[in-house]
């Protein structure tokens, strides 16, 4: 994970995912790049948008911003880190925020949804 660009001291662009929160919708879990702070949802959401900022951008390396989860995803080579340097806070969206979310946009039949 050394050879990574991972800047600590970038904050997380939100509580959210950037891009359902401008569209209106909804996620799954949501996952954080190490390099700017982008949060975006994970494969598990209808969107998929942190693998898209992956793919636009090249930022390999992603944290779970879910609460208790402290876990690394890397693209490039596909691999999983249980553990990693700190970044800045918040480490997660608030826990008062649903799973899935955000409150008031996820559909009644979201389980069908999800692949």
């Amino acid at each position: 994970m050394t050879d990574i660009a991972i800047d600590p001291a970038v904050p997380p662009s939100g509580t959210g995912c950037v891009e359902c929160d401008e569209a209106g919708g909804w996620w799954f879990h949501l996952r954080r790049c190490t390099e700017c702070g982008h949060i975006g949802c994970c494969d598990d959401s209808p969107a998929k948008h942190a693998t898209a900022h992956y793919e636009a951008t090249g930022h390999p390396l992603i944290r779970s911003f879910e609460p208790d989860e402290d876990w690394f995803w890397n693209y490039d080579t596909q691999e999983l880190y249980e553990t990693g340097p700190e970044l800045a806070p918040p480490a997660a969206h608030p826990t008062d925020q649903p799973v899935p979310g955000p409150a008031g946009r996820v559909p009644a039949n979201w389980a069908q949804t999800l692949r």
